[in-house]
């Protein structure tokens, strides 16, 4: 490891953080889909009363007093959706925590957790910084290296015992906590503001355009505040919208699901067409990226642009580019907020809008493998 190149000790310092990260995202992400499915089975399809809003304890049919009815199918969809958040609620800090881990050892894991919870603002936590994937990344490293730092400070004999558990856990979080929320909160937060407006300048330049935009915006962190800036965008047209037959609001919530859906998808189909390409644990994870993608879990390409952010990022927003431009070009609609598969019932021109995903789907799957035979991917 000492040997190591500084590419190969970051690369290996993420992948520690990205496959302690698999398990959330992937049980979370699953029960999730679930939860929807069940929902739907139970409640319909009605935007305003079914499955889509299983997260509701009065429409899923939930006691008023918080018990639960088991030979209710919308009390099982509640608890499997509910099972789900909370897993998945998990999975960037222990991102951030593992990388820190990697880095420091045990006394990074507790900054380096905090760092992960501050950039998601877990628990509702007000100094949230909302700063998501990419924060959490950056999040870690600064613990990790806080953390490193601290421990070869030349202490007294005495206060060396509770070095690692005490002084270096506390001295460290301390450092990272107002790092995230006093430099890299108002940076992101103005980053994620100016793109809303731009998004909302550009919508009347034609939906194809738009398209192309929030597909590239999609895909870039998957998941992460440019990814959530675009799909807050489509869930506020969606909202604005309200009842009405038909509005173009309707047609940018179904380019956001579809180009949500592609970078996982177009993974997975790379890790079959090709094999070689990837490593033993991306080809586990491309298994798991058929569920993700079918349920508009972008986050289940954060794995592969973790290891290889250069080759495949690109090559995600490209794809992910094309779907939302096709959906645009087909003018399908869609009144739900998420639920991947699962809610294709209320998609205008399904049959149109599943050919865009799988236009999307292998173009990125082709440009990861052609950027993987570009070169070798560092060790």
């Amino acid at each position: 490891m000492s040997n190591a190149s500084i590419g190969t000790r970051i690369r290996q310092w993420l992948m520690t953080g990205v496959s302690h990260m698999i398990p959330f995202v992937a049980a979370g992400g699953i029960l999730i889909a679930l939860g929807f499915l069940f929902g739907t089975w139970a409640m319909g399809t009605d935007p305003a009363t079914g499955g889509i809003r299983v997260y509701d304890a009065a429409l899923a049919g939930v006691n008023e007093d918080g018990s639960f009815n088991l030979g209710n199918l919308g009390n099982w969809a509640f608890i499997i959706f509910w099972l789900g958040k909370a897993a998945f609620a998990f999975f960037v800090p222990v991102l951030a925590g593992y990388i820190a881990f990697a880095i420091a050892d045990r006394p990074g894991l507790a900054p380096g957790f905090v760092a992960g919870a501050l950039a998601t603002g877990l628990d509702g936590n007000p100094l949230g910084t909302g700063t998501g994937f990419l924060g959490a990344i950056i999040g870690g490293f600064i613990a990790g290296f806080a953390a490193l730092w601290i421990s070869r400070w030349p202490v007294a004999n005495w206060i060396k015992p509770v070095m690692p558990v005490v002084v270096i856990p506390l001295l460290a979080t301390i450092i990272t906590g107002f790092v995230m929320v006093l430099v890299l909160k108002g940076p992101i937060s103005g980053l994620a503001n100016g793109l809303t407006e731009w998004l909302g300048s550009l919508s009347g330049a034609g939906i194809v355009i738009l398209g192309i935009v929030i597909g590239l915006m999609m895909a870039f962190d998957m998941g992460g505040p440019v990814n959530k800036v675009a799909y807050t965008f489509g869930v506020t047209g969606l909202a604005a919208a309200g009842a009405v037959a038909e509005a173009p609001e309707f047609v940018v919530m179904a380019i956001v699901m579809a180009a949500g859906m592609t970078p996982p998808l177009g993974l997975a189909l790379a890790t079959v067409l090709r094999k070689s390409a990837f490593s033993e644990s991306e080809r586990e994870n491309g298994k798991a990226g058929w569920l993700l993608g079918a349920s508009f879990i972008s986050e289940g390409a954060i794995p592969f642009a973790a290891a290889d952010p250069i080759r495949v990022i690109p090559s995600i927003m490209i794809g992910s580019g094309v779907t939302g431009a096709l959906v645009g070009v087909f003018g399908n609609q869609l009144r739900a907020p998420h639920g991947g598969i699962f809610v294709f019932p209320l998609v205008s021109n399904v049959l149109t809008y599943i050919l865009a995903i799988a236009i999307g789907t292998v173009v990125t799957a082709v440009l990861v493998l052609v950027a993987k035979s570009i070169g070798n991917k560092a060790e």
